[in-house]
């Protein structure tokens, strides 16, 4: 309703205020693109940083503590086989107590 009124009003509209404050040259440059959103563009550069080394430790440390680290084929998959029965069984010994 307000909106209304002010965007219907004839006084607004030639208002200085509503103009656009650049030009048409002005914002078809990638440097005044980029001088606008300078602190973004650096927040997101920092986040992609960021998340880059913390994928790398996950990946490399999170292998360290799987069981069957360095197994390769069957063996691997007969070391997990045997893992999911041990933590099962470990699991029914700590339901039994209840």
């Amino acid at each position: 309703m307000v909106l209304e009124s002010i965007l219907s009003s004839p006084h607004t509209l030639r208002s200085s205020s509503f103009r656009k404050q650049f030009t048409k040259n002005e914002f078809g440059s990638w440097s005044t693109l980029f001088q606008r959103h300078r602190y973004l563009l650096s927040a997101l550069t920092l986040l992609a940083i960021l998340c880059t080394v913390y994928l790398y430790f996950a990946i490399t440390l999170g292998e360290a503590s799987d069981p069957c680290f360095g197994l390769n084929g069957p063996q691997k998959a007969s070391c997990h086989v045997e893992y999911l029965k041990a933590e099962a069984r470990g699991k029914l010994k700590n339901l039994r107590h209840f």
